[in-house]
């Protein structure tokens, strides 16, 4: 029996899902696809995803493929209570999900859905596959493999393979490149801001902002806040991306450095206490602090906690912490994820090219089943680009079409200068 906050809610879900689904023309087509071949027809699909009305979508399609599904969320604060109320309502869809969860009923919900036996799992964080080989350990034998949408997943189930321990095979959508330079880049960068403009409405333009971490989250978030007006210091780890950043025009500083310019910090790393109370004590009377990590460990919250004279709710997920210095902080969405604390997580038509690998993952594994290794797997390239041109389609453009000489060319070493 599904669980969710409040049943009366599934009428908004459904016209949220309706809504959604108007801008996820690519994953609608794939929808067609699997009503007619039906790939999952007996099998039970296990998700821990962030339950959103793009989710929604994805979970439908996989029903039309002939999918049961068993979906709880993926972060505490990422649920639309409305939409898992209206899943709920819609056969083979099971839904334990709810905004603002308990860690108990997070690890709670995580069960009931491997309960349910699943075949295949998709995880955004890994938190579902990890829980299966430590405590379910006898439903790897039946299961097909999983699916892992997130950066920071990945890098545990990579970290899993190296120590000789994952026991089903795990294709890593996030390195689909119609994932991680779309998703990443263009969705985080945008919905980041959305939650950091309704947690706080601050203005942007004039503020330094301080982007911790480089990768293809980094980008979108120093993008955007370079286009809303900001001052963009970058602080790494890594020299490559560094370097990037350098090029890209932002100024590069360790965040010992950075922790007294900055008016807002914001977390994209996937690791954890990147900002700590070393740099706390260093910041501004004032200063914000919002993560688009996956987990909530980025910003070390906890020895804040402590340390705090006191913790007071101010805004829409905003709250202020006074510290024994006499100085305030604020920290958004509880340092969860800020898009989805705090707003509604990336736009549809991103989440379309998302889930589109997703979808196909799944099948993947059918098609290929008993024939993987237990590894971390990445998608052919044949399948992100059939997904780029369905999303192409999708927004009625055209593209050009070598010509029979240019083909030849490009075969051949022969022709030179």
């Amino acid at each position: 029996m599904s669980y969710v906050k409040d049943p009366s809610l599934a009428g908004q879900g459904k016209l949220n899902l309706e809504i959604a689904e108007r801008h996820m023309g690519a994953l609608l087509n794939v929808r067609e696809h699997f009503k007619k071949t039906r790939p999952f027809s007996g099998l039970t699909i296990g998700m821990a995803l962030h339950v959103t009305k793009e989710t929604g979508v994805l979970v439908r399609t996989f029903v039309a493929g002939g999918a049961k599904v068993a979906i709880t969320g993926c972060n505490p604060l990422s649920t639309q209570d409305d939409v898992a109320a209206a899943l709920a309502k819609e056969k083979d869809i099971k839904v334990w999900a709810y905004k603002g969860e308990s860690n108990e009923d997070y690890y709670k919900f995580l069960t009931a859905v491997i309960g349910e036996e699943p075949d295949i799992t998709i995880d955004d964080g890994c938190d579902l596959v990890t829980l299966v080989h430590t405590r379910h350990p006898h439903l790897l034998k039946k299961m097909l493999g999983g699916c892992e949408e997130t950066t920071t997943g990945i890098i545990r189930l990579k970290a899993m393979e190296k120590e000789g321990v994952l026991k089903t095979p795990m294709i890593a959508v996030n390195d689909n490149l119609t994932k991680h330079l779309m998703d990443n880049y263009y969705g985080t960068g945008q919905s980041t801001f959305d939650g950091i403009l309704r947690s706080t409405n601050m203005l942007i333009a004039g503020s330094t902002v301080v982007v911790l971490g480089y990768g293809s989250c980094g980008k979108g978030v120093a993008l955007r806040a370079k286009g809303l007006g900001a001052n963009v210091i970058v602080t790494e780890v890594a020299a490559f991306p560094a370097l990037q950043a350098a090029m890209d025009g932002f100024r590069v500083l360790p965040i010992a450095e950075a922790a007294p310019l900055g008016d807002l910090f914001i977390t994209v790393t996937g690791n954890l206490r990147v900002i700590r109370m070393e740099h706390i004590e260093k910041m501004k009377d004032g200063a914000i602090l919002a993560n688009s990590g996956h987990f909530n460990h980025e910003i070390d919250i906890d020895t804040i906690e402590k340390q705090a004279k006191r913790k007071r709710r101010v805004r829409h997920y905003l709250d202020e912490y006074l510290l024994k210095s006499g100085k305030a902080i604020f920290i958004a969405g509880e340092g969860r994820l800020v898009n989805l604390a705090s707003a509604e997580g990336h736009p549809s038509e991103v989440m379309s090219l998302s889930f589109c690998g997703q979808a196909f993952a799944c099948e993947y594994l059918v098609k290929h089943k008993g024939k993987l290794k237990n590894e971390v797997i990445t998608l052919p390239d044949e399948i992100d680009d059939r997904i780029a041109k369905m999303q192409l389609e999708a927004m009625k453009l055209n593209i050009d079409v070598l010509t029979p000489e240019q083909r030849k060319y490009l075969a051949s070493w022969r022709e030179g200068t």
